[in-house]
């Protein structure tokens, strides 16, 4: 059952890499020609807001994976201790 999930999944994920008839043939010959559904961008202010919307996004998952790991949280009524100290239920 999980051998065919997978390959369901792997399957529906190979399918969407392609671009549809009419946006192949108006691809972009530029960086993000191939990932974007059109013509991609043409500006130099599209590729500005491309740029800082891919450091935003890196920003927020590294930030996200930093404080999920280590919290920093040292005070002792802080809520998270609420949850995790078991002795008071």
């Amino acid at each position: 059952m999980k051998k065919i999930s997978a390959t369901i999944v792997f399957l529906a994920a190979s399918v969407s890499m392609y671009a549809c008839p009419v946006c192949e043939r108006a691809k972009a010959k530029t960086a993000f020609g191939s990932i974007s559904h059109g013509p991609g961008p043409g500006t130099t202010l599209d590729y500005i807001a491309v740029w800082v919307s891919i450091a935003a996004v890196l920003l927020t998952l590294i930030f996200t994976i930093k404080f999920l790991v280590k919290p920093n949280e040292k005070n002792s009524d802080h809520i998270k201790n609420s949850i995790l100290n078991f002795e008071q239920s």
